[in-house]
C-alpha cells in the first residue's frame, strides 16, 4: 500500500516537476511570461509578440527571448549584451541605473518605436515605461547590433556595451522583420 501511495503521488507530482524545470532551463520564468500578459491587455501594444531579457543568465548565454504570447513558445533566443557600467568588479552579480552616463543596463518595461540608421546601422529607439528606465530616450539606450556580439551562446562572456542591448547582427535582422511585420509597438522587458 505504502508503494502504491508513492507511486501516485510521484505521478501526480510529476507534471508540475517537468513544467517547473523546464521554465527555468529555458531561462524565461513563467511569471515574467504572465506579468507581460496582464499589463497588455487592453493595451495599444502587440499582443502576440514580446521579447524578454533575463541579466541573471550570464552573458555569453541566450538571454534575450521573444515570446509568442498567443501559441506560449519562444521563438527567438539570442546572446545580448548588458551595460560596461553594470558590472561589478570580482562579482558575478550586475548592477543597474537609470542615470545619464552610468554606461549601466535599466531594467523594466520598454516600447520599441522608431528605427534609424546610426553609428551602428539599423536601431530602434526605446522609451521605458517605468522609474527604472525612463530615461532610456535621453540616455539613447537603443536596440541595434554589434560585430562583437556571437550568434551562438558560449562560456565566454560576451563584450558589453554603453547600456544598450545589442544583438549579432543576424540575431538582430531576426528580431528586426518581426518588429518591422507589426502593427502596434512591441514591448521589450528586461529584468534580473
Amino acid at each position: 500500500m505504502k508503494h502504491f501511495i508513492f507511486l501516485l503521488l510521484f505521478f501526480i507530482s510529476f507534471p508540475t516537476f517537468k513544467s517547473q524545470r523546464s521554465d527555468v532551463s529555458s531561462g524565461l520564468p513563467l511569471k515574467r511570461i504572465s506579468e507581460i500578459k496582464s499589463f497588455l491587455k487592453d493595451k495599444n501594444y502587440n499582443q502576440d509578440l514580446a521579447i524578454f531579457i533575463n541579466f541573471k543568465i550570464h552573458s555569453g548565454k541566450y538571454r534575450y527571448f521573444v515570446y509568442d504570447l498567443k501559441n506560449n513558445a519562444i521563438i527567438q533566443k539570442a546572446v545580448v549584451a548588458h551595460g560596461e557600467g553594470s558590472v561589478l568588479k570580482n562579482s558575478q552579480d550586475l548592477i543597474f541605473s537609470n542615470i545619464d552616463g552610468s554606461h549601466q543596463s535599466s531594467l523594466g518595461k520598454y516600447v520599441i518605436r522608431e528605427s534609424y540608421f546610426g553609428t551602428f546601422g539599423k536601431a530602434y529607439r526605446l522609451d521605458g515605461l517605468e522609474s527604472t528606465n525612463s530615461n532610456a530616450r535621453s540616455r539613447a539606450i537603443v536596440l541595434h547590433s554589434y560585430h562583437c556580439i556571437p550568434d551562438k551562446e558560449s562560456y565566454a562572456s560576451t563584450c558589453l556595451s554603453f547600456g544598450c542591448p545589442m544583438l549579432s547582427k543576424n540575431a538582430f535582422n531576426e528580431t528586426s522583420k518581426l518588429i518591422d511585420q507589426s502593427e502596434r509597438p512591441i514591448i521589450l522587458y528586461a529584468f534580473y
